[in-house]
């Protein structure tokens, strides 16, 4: 009886007791269509070119093109909205026009949103969003670690489905940061409805999505469901992109039910290469195979759809090829290899078919625009934002894109912090040699291209994307490798050494190549002089120069001199001048002026 009654006051205490409620989340909303500047990427027009915010053709396209084509240019395919913010949680609020879902692809992929966030690496996470469908669709994302500085965030759009309208909310208090349109040239693709995204489970698993973030480049996606076919008005509108590459992947639709002709098929290739090459005389060009049926091997009509044309692909590439097209390349059936699950209706891929059509454009696109990735992390391309408190990577990258693009410099020194805080333009926010760099470096015409926590990967990035294009250097400096000390092999550090050079080699090929040994610094310097001797050997074998001017901060004992640095690693400003002072007569010097008499001379012969 007690303890009946002990029971009962204690569910009357709990039912009594007071329960507070949470307040509700307070959200900021922001409209990407409000922006100050273009925030909205994969497009290739904006603004006054286009009639609605999300679309993908411009207007005056609706009076060419066939009005199949214009209705799915309104869907928003490959765009994507680029932020930073410091948050926990993000809401993204939006209205489509259309059906939310399709008999063989589900909402998700046909109308729904999908978020990525960076990490200081450089790396893509996906973000885990609740979502409801209705006549407005929202998803939440939250329990997302947030980061001092705050994180890039990719929002991938609805891959089958028209926007009319969009906002993204964050946590009052919390800044968001627009971020612009990216200014690298885009890989431009024409296709079907594979490259659409049917029948991808969200839009960042849409093979167009995947590649933009392992080439880690902007993509342009003009592929029209049942409706890329080559067509002029089409093509025509493709040549007005200054793309990275052009990419035509249109056989599936050429071949709907083996009611075309193989020789209308052929001449739509050759005219639809010859308009292109017309109009970009120089920029790539990759004709793609028809992938094939994943039910090819039980249905001999099937197979025959995609045999035939393929045979059809090849025929006028080689006729093409034949006639001097340059820079023509051609991705074949055998090379992108879908195996017998990677569709859900035969047709069109799965999740496993995009991750496989993905890893094929990246293996064909990297050999065909001289980005090799390796096996290591030395050799596989990378951003980061490690030294954010100090500065912002990406602005950086554009003020040296901008900068030698109007001034090319003599001289480039790629590095890290090292070099990054010497001296020199751009202003770094802080500089602890500026007096010998304006004494040593600055009169020899060089330029500081260093970053500060760079990784031989993270410059091999910056190499791929433009630091060294547009110009001609007499001489490239690389310091670079100490910050991969503590994550990668000594054997991993030269073999990203070697990668790096070759890559500089592409884009430089008359420049002299300069490896400086990583410096020495504390608790490091046995080790450093055995890499040292490793990557004197490479250098050799690389038929590039090596120095090691780096010596100037060891003692009799081996050991560093503390007075030189200020934390064991950077160098102080007296630790810079010394350096310098090794590193000069390394460095290539301007040609001499001929005497007038001289001169004079050789004009006489």
């Amino acid at each position: 009886m007690k303890k009946s009654l002990l029971l009962l006051g204690v569910f009357i205490y709990l039912n009594c007791v007071p329960v507070f409620a949470q307040a509700p989340t307070e959200y900021v909303w922001w409209n990407p269509t409000q922006a100050d500047f273009p925030v909205i990427e994969g497009q290739g027009w904006r603004g006054k070119d286009i009639q609605n915010p999300y679309d993908r053709l411009p207007a005056e396209s609706e009076k060419s093109v066939r009005k199949a084509v214009w209705d799915l240019s309104r869907n928003s395919a490959g765009l994507m909205i680029r932020f930073r913010a410091n948050t926990d949680k993000i809401v993204v609020r939006y209205a489509v026009s259309g059906r939310h879902s399709l008999p063989h692809m589900p909402a998700t992929g046909v109308s729904g949103v999908d978020l990525y966030a960076a990490n200081y690496d450089g790396d893509w996470l996906w973000c885990n969003g609740k979502y409801a469908f209705g006549d407005t669709i929202r998803y939440e994302y939250a329990n997302m670690e947030p980061t001092e500085k705050g994180r890039e965030f990719r929002l991938y759009l609805p891959l089958y489905n028209t926007l009319k309208w969009l906002e993204i909310g964050v946590p009052k208090g919390v800044t968001l940061t627009p971020l612009p349109v990216r200014v690298d040239k885009p890989i431009v693709v024409y296709g079907t409805s594979i490259a659409q995204g049917g029948c991808a489970s969200r839009a960042g698993m849409a093979w167009t999505a995947i590649l933009g973030r392992k080439m880690d480049r902007p993509l342009i996606n003009l592929a029209f469901s049942g409706n890329g076919r080559l067509e002029k008005e089409v093509v025509d509108r493709v040549a007005q992109l200054d793309a990275k590459i052009y990419v035509l992947d249109c056989l599936p639709n050429l071949i709907a039910n083996g009611d075309r002709k193989l020789e209308d098929v052929y001449t739509l290739i050759v005219d639809a290469v010859k308009n292109l090459r017309q109009k970009q005389p120089t920029t790539p060009i990759l004709l793609v195979e028809h992938a094939g049926y994943t039910d090819g091997g039980i249905s001999p009509l099937r197979r025959n759809y995609y045999t035939e044309v393929n045979e059809v692909m090849r025929r006028a590439f080689t006729q093409l090829k034949g006639e001097g097209i340059d820079q023509l390349f051609l991705l074949p059936k055998s090379q992108i290899n879908l195996d017998s699950d990677a569709m859900v209706d035969g047709t069109h891929p799965s999740d496993l078919g995009m991750q496989q059509y993905a890893e094929a454009y990246e293996k064909s696109l990297r050999a065909i625009l001289n980005e090799p990735s390796g096996i290591f992390s030395t050799t596989k391309p990378r951003t980061q934002t490690r030294d954010w408190r100090i500065y912002d990577w990406q602005t950086r990258h554009h003020e040296i894109m901008a900068r030698v693009k109007t001034n090319p410099p003599r001289i480039v020194y790629m590095g890290n912090s090292i070099t990054h805080y010497w001296g020199g333009e751009p202003v770094a926010p802080r500089a602890a040699g500026a007096d010998s760099w304006k004494a040593v470096m600055e009169p020899l015409g060089v330029q500081n291209l260093g970053y500060g926590w760079d990784r031989i990967e993270n410059v091999l990035w910056r190499v791929y994307h433009g630091e060294l294009d547009g110009y001609k250097a007499a001489q490239v400096v690389l310091m670079i490798g100490t910050n991969n000390l503590g994550i990668n092999t000594d054997a991993e550090i030269t073999a990203g050494l070697k990668f790096l050079v070759q890559a500089i080699k592409v884009r430089q090929p008359t420049a002299e190549i300069l490896l400086i040994g990583i410096l020495p610094r504390r608790n490091e310097e046995k080790r450093l002089t055995n890499l040292n001797e490793e990557l004197a050997q490479m250098a050799g074998e690389a038929n590039i120069r090596f120095a090691q001017p780096g010596t100037v901060f060891l003692k009799p004992d081996g050991k560093i001199d503390e007075a030189l640095f200020s934390d064991g690693l950077h160098p102080n400003a007296e630790g810079y001048r010394q350096f310098a002072a090794k590193l000069q007569p390394f460095l290539k010097a301007p040609e001499q002026a001929l005497k007038p008499a001289e001169t004079g001379q050789k004009r006489k012969k």
